[in-house]
């Protein structure tokens, strides 16, 4: 594992030299050029948490740019899309913007007047490192200028899985009580139900009390499906593209009506999962805090994602007791994985608001964002795993980087006491709330290093917990993704610079009209009574949706996928031919 990262980071050196771009961070000790304090208003559609940023990341904002975050989420708020077209319809989203750029987003934010021309702040800034992809973003629209920067952004190959050590999707599930069950065998998707309700069993409370549950739900993610049905679809290498599930390697286009669909699959296997009292009945109304913290409790025994899961259950006390989630084999699985893209993300950018209160700042703090020092500072969230701030958690040695003691406390054990002089309280109450991952994982820093402090040599070379060495021997490998790889089990999905075209404004009110039908009678299918309400509640869903113009909706969806999927091969081929 060690030797694939480092001959990875020996080949990316000089491309990292140009994320780096010229000079980098601003001096650590320059004094902030702002005199008047503002508190900027974030809308974020990607943060799970409503409020102003406060801790350790607060403190850094405050020392650089005197101004404090007041974060806008339509995840916490409710509303989801309702929210972004109210603060459109004001004339007003926010001082700084994180949304989609796709489906016609940006140009008719654009063309509405609602985001600023920031090219005149950022002109002559380091983030000008990645003006391909920036312009590229802005083809489609007619007015000079830039109007917001991507995310994610990658000099990889397109065929290069963007997750590092663990995937973005998978099977994990209780590891210790999969052990004490044998590690029994699993076929297919549906030979899990079993296993699960076995270690249901073996674990039927928390230590607290609380019952267990195999799968817990929340609705905040929904949207043109139901989210949590979506996610199983992953491990086959399915993704959606509005109401098209589309196969990584381009092979399958399903509606997610169809009556074989995976989709459905995945509702019935929830569905069969609440008849044997695997679905934790709170799922119906409660928020993503909710069951984030049902996995702190450990009151969930299994979860597509390890970034959940392992994030939150997996303290260093846990994992040396023994106990923790890891992923489990599934003989048929294919996982889905983002393939890198030098065109960046354009689900997810950033932008300067037209009625900002101060432009040139706002400005300058997206550029710090995509700085080094910025860069390892936003990303300590789950997902991202950087180290934050350099002199906090870690530092550079004469080996390269490393992790402090305190860094050891907070990142390994989970969590510490931050220094007053860094902002005082909990280092995770200080994380960045902004939930937005600027460059993509696997990308390194000016010296060479990766930002995701997992893969540094000295924390690899630290001693693997008792559970992970465990899985290790049973796996055959050292890691989930070079397990996944070494067994042809990873579908990667090559990066590319696609954006979903516009809708008119008839497509877009059928296509919620559809969502609200799909989204309602896939939960109230997971919870029917018995297969015979389960089947009619399907037909309903189906019937209703038709109705309402779903098949005109998917037409539109199924020639973007498959449009898409031509950009990807593109993409590979212009790729392979700058080697």
């Amino acid at each position: 594992m060690k030797n694939r990262i480092y001959r990875l980071a020996a080949i990316l050196l000089s491309c990292s030299l140009l994320f780096s771009g010229c000079g980098q961070q601003a001096d650590k000790k320059e004094e902030c050029p702002y005199e008047e304090f503002i508190v900027v208003d974030v809308f974020d559609g990607l943060a799970n948490y409503q409020g102003v940023q406060s801790g350790w990341f607060a403190k850094l904002v405050k020392d650089k740019f005197n101004m404090e975050l007041n974060i806008i989420a339509p995840n916490v708020a409710g509303g989801g899309d309702t929210l972004f077209e109210t603060r459109a319809a004001a004339g007003d989203i926010g001082d700084l913007i994180i949304c989609s750029g796709e489906s016609g987003n940006l140009p008719d934010m654009v063309t509405a007047g609602l985001v600023m021309d920031m090219e005149p702040y950022i002109k002559d800034k380091q983030i000008m490192r990645f003006e391909k992809a920036i312009r590229f973003m802005h083809e489609n629209i007619p007015q000079d200028g830039i109007y917001g920067i991507p995310s994610e952004l990658s000099l990889n190959a397109p065929t290069m899985p963007s997750e590092v050590l663990e995937p973005t999707y998978g099977p994990y599930i209780r590891w210790d009580l999969y052990k004490e069950l044998g590690y029994p065998e699993m076929e297919t998707l549906e030979d899990m139900l079993p296993v699960l309700k076995d270690m249901q069993n073996l674990c039927p409370s928390t230590e607290d009390g609380e019952r267990t549950y195999a799968f817990s739900f929340f609705r905040d993610w929904d949207a043109n499906l139901m989210n949590a049905a979506k996610q199983p679809c992953c491990f086959y290498g399915y993704d959606e593209y509005g109401f098209v599930l589309a196969k990584a390697d381009g092979s399958d286009f399903q509606s997610i009506l169809d009556d074989d669909s995976i989709y459905f699959r995945v509702l019935k296997w929830y569905f069969d999962a609440n008849q044997m009292g695997l679905v934790d009945p709170d799922s119906i109304t409660q928020k993503y805090e909710d069951f984030v913290e049902k996995y702190e409790k450990g009151q969930i025994l299994y979860a597509p994602w390890p970034w959940v899961a392992q994030t939150h259950y997996n303290t260093l006390e846990r994992e040396e007791q023994g106990k923790g989630f890891m992923m489990a084999d599934i003989a048929d699985m294919s996982i889905y994985s983002y393939g890198c893209s030098e065109y960046g993300n354009q689900k997810s950018i950033i932008a300067i608001g037209a009625n900002a209160q101060d432009p040139e700042r706002m400005a300058d703090f997206i550029d710090w964002l995509y700085s080094s020092e910025g860069i390892s500072a936003n990303g300590v969230f789950s997902i991202a795993q950087t180290a934050g701030p350099e002199g906090l958690a870690w530092e550079y040695g004469e080996k390269g980087p490393y992790l402090t003691e305190f860094g050891k406390e907070a990142l390994v054990k989970g969590d510490a006491t931050v220094p007053e002089e860094w902002g005082g309280g909990s280092w995770k109450g200080g994380i960045s709330q902004l939930n937005y991952l600027a460059v993509n994982k696997m990308e390194l820093d000016e010296r060479g290093y990766p930002y995701q402090y997992q893969m540094w040599e000295s924390v690899i070379d630290g001693s693997a917990s008792a559970i992970k060495k465990d899985w290790q021997m049973q796996m055959g490998a050292t890691t989930t993704l070079d397990y996944l790889i070494d067994n042809g089990k990873l579908a990667v999905s090559p990066g590319c610079g696609y954006t979903n075209p516009s809708e008119n404004t008839e497509q877009t009110a059928i296509r919620k009209q559809c969502r609200g039908v799909i989204q309602e009678y896939s939960w109230r299918m997971i919870f029917a009574e018995d297969e015979k309400e389960f089947y009619e509640l399907l037909h309903t869903m189906q019937e209703e949706a038709y109705a309402l113009g779903f098949e005109e909706i998917l037409a539109f969806d199924m020639e973007g996928a498959m449009a898409k999927d031509a950009a990807k091969k593109e993409a590979v081929k212009a790729y392979s031919g700058k080697e």
